[in-house]
């Protein structure tokens, strides 16, 4: 534990003041009332248990900062490092800024943020391997990277850029409030390393000496009714009505005279010039999950065809059954399923805990994802195995796989929207999310059985007629919700408008390729059905359409979500730098803070881990830790 000097100076102590009772949003301040079993559970920091002895120890703690007071000089930063050891391209405590003004009324308003240990911690719920607690000790929110295997969903919906994901080690990390410091009665690392007094710490609401305001949020502060944070802010000068950012993200803040607080809006700083971009658009971080998701919705679709389909509507998709076209379409829907779930654990940063992901049934929807995901691929298996023989228990076992994959479908399909519907990413938070997934379920899927069909001639007119009409249907529903969502974006204010003008400008051209493609596509579907045309290369271009077409949006779906983060700095905690110091050997310098993606790239070391790791002893512990809770 660390020892208090005896000389250690007075602004690094914890106050000993009277507390309030509630907090702004009407959170108990107590988070553990007298007698409570929690406070009969031993506190254990550094692998020693503390004594009861902090009289404020079960009370909601937060951060005050005055931005009136912060030069930016970044002490609270080197503090925070140095105490947890961090890297230099980590950083749970960073300083970014807003400016706005002109010469000579120009302003800067500093902003040092950390985790603020919210009322809500929407990281908490949304961990699928419960890496993350909330203690009922100073109301920390704290996350064990031990557990973590790197999904990074934590930092989707995080609005304050809390939790680090280290591209190297790939593994979350994030401030834990120096508990242990706390415990022995001194103020966080960073709040004690301020030079300016505009950093400090104590029971929330406590209103620090020479302070006027605890306001919930300054200009450039993300949204607080998502989490409700545990911070306040004291900022008395006057600003000017558009405060913008430095870094890249095309985002200004514009006062709003009605109600005085500033609202995020575009800011075109780059211009509008429509451009490609292709390289960066196809080979994003997030292409697993491009490929997951497309391959995994064609097949559920598929699989739906070929089971509630052929059981209630289309005979023809039965005759298709009885062929032999049957198997190898089968085989390939596994081999497709299993290459999309690979390369989502290849993603991961420590794949070799894979296993991990089903931890928080309870609350979290990537374990529920995953979940289905699973039971749908597991049926799938057994559909298809099931299917090799001819006798009334294999019958029943092909009946009994196929309830287990659409019931997966069901689960896992509504939990993999409902994971990307999140507050603090508006591009995504909206329900063409659902009508893109469906749609692309029903036109990918429909395409795989046609494929598959002309090339084991089971092709027929009704056959071509049922699947080019679903085609068709898929493509209709996925524009639909397509033009919506760019109708309600353009006008949005929120980060939800600076998405619309990313993909205006910096993907442009791939976006207008992508929905001349739809439209044609829908057009060729359509005529296809009406005419009932079987023909080959009708098929043919319009399954390269349609899977171009589909490549290209759900890329543009990853690269254009912009979050409703903290504004960062002209190099440090700007995106646009890190991407251009990767590109340029720059990264290769550690004092820049940038760092090479290293960790989701497979290698023989993750195998052998994932060996030496899950036992079958472990494994046993691991199940029994899900059902247990």
């Amino acid at each position: 534990m660390i020892q208090v000097r005896k000389n250690e100076p007075k602004y690094a102590l914890l106050r000993k003041q009277a507390s309030k009772e509630y907090n702004q949003y009407g959170t108990p301040i107590i988070t553990a009332a007298e007698g409570d079993k929690l406070r009969q559970q031993g506190f254990i920091i550094n692998d020693e248990e503390q004594p009861t002895e902090n009289p404020d120890r079960y009370k909601q703690h937060g951060f005050y900062f005055n931005a009136d007071n912060c030069i930016g000089c970044h002490a609270c930063e080197a503090a925070c490092s140095e105490k947890n050891d961090n890297p230099a391209h980590i950083a749970f405590r960073s300083v970014g800024f807003i400016e706005g003004g002109t010469y000579p009324n120009y302003q800067r308003i500093n902003i040092s943020m950390a985790c603020n240990h919210c009322d809500n911690p929407v990281c908490l719920k949304g961990c699928p391997t419960r890496a993350y607690t909330k203690f009922a000790e100073y109301g920390a929110v704290l996350q064990d990277p031990d557990i973590c295997f790197g999904c990074g969903y934590c930092t989707w919906v995080c609005p304050y850029n809390a939790p680090q994901l280290d591209p190297v080690k790939g593994q979350v990390t994030k401030c834990n409030m120096c508990v242990d410091r706390l415990e022995v009665g001194l103020k966080p690392a960073c709040a004690a390393a301020c030079l300016g007094n505009a950093l400090d710490f104590g029971v929330v609401e406590n209103t620090p000496e020479n302070r006027t305001q605890t306001k919930t949020d300054i200009p450039g502060f993300p949204r607080t009714d998502i989490t409700h944070p545990n911070i306040r802010f004291q900022q008395t000068r006057t600003t000017q009505r558009e405060m913008v950012r430095v870094d890249n993200m095309p985002v200004k803040y514009h006062k709003d005279d009605a109600t005085g607080k500033f609202k995020p809006e575009l800011d075109p700083k780059h211009g509008f010039k429509r451009e490609w971009n292709l390289k960066k658009l196809l080979g994003s971080h997030e292409s697993a999950h491009v490929a997951f998701t497309l391959s995994i919705q064609a097949v559920m679709g598929a699989f739906l065809m070929l089971t509630i389909g052929a059981w209630t509507l289309f005979p023809s998709i039965a005759e298709f059954k009885a062929s032999s076209a049957l198997l190898p379409l089968l085989g390939i829907m596994v081999v497709l399923s299993g290459i999309g779930l690979f390369k989502l654990n290849m993603h991961l940063g420590k794949p070799h805990r894979f296993y991990r992901g089903f931890y928080n049934l309870r609350m979290s929807p990537v374990s529920r994802e995953i979940a289905g995901v699973t039971a749908f691929f597991m049926g799938l298996i057994g559909y298809s195995f099931f299917t090799l023989f001819d006798n009334s228990l294999s019958h029943f076992l092909q009946i009994a796989s196929a309830f287990l994959a659409i019931i997966g479908i069901g689960v896992g399909g509504y939990f993999m929207y409902k994971l990307y519907r999140i507050p603090v990413r508006p591009y995504w938070d909206h329900w063409h999310t659902a009508a893109t997934f469906i749609g692309t379920g029903l036109s990918l899927g429909s395409l795989l059985i046609a494929v598959i069909a002309l090339i084991f001639g089971a092709m027929t007119s009704h056959l071509a007629s049922v699947l080019s009409a679903m085609v068709a249907l898929g493509l209709a529903i996925e524009g639909i919700g397509l033009l919506v969502h760019a109708k309600d974006l353009k006008p949005a204010t929120s980060e939800g408008a600076a998405s619309f003008y990313e993909q205006s400008t910096t993907y442009g051209y791939p976006y207008w390729l992508r929905n001349g493609l739809l439209a044609i596509s829908l057009v060729l579907a359509i005529g296809m059905a009406v005419t009932s045309s079987s023909s080959a290369i009708g098929f043919i271009l319009l399954s390269v359409m349609v899977l171009t077409m589909a490549i290209i949006g759900r890329s543009l779906f990853y690269v254009l979500v912009i979050p409703t983060t903290m504004p960062g700095a002209f190099f440090w905690k700007n995106k646009g730098f890190i991407e251009h110091a990767r590109e340029v050997g720059l990264a290769d310098m550690p004092q820049l803070g940038v760092a090479y993606e290293k960790h989701h790239k497979f290698n023989i070391e993750a195998l052998m881990q994932t060996i030496k790791e899950t036992t079958a002893k472990e494994a046993l512990a691991q199940f029994k830790r899900v059902f247990t809770g």
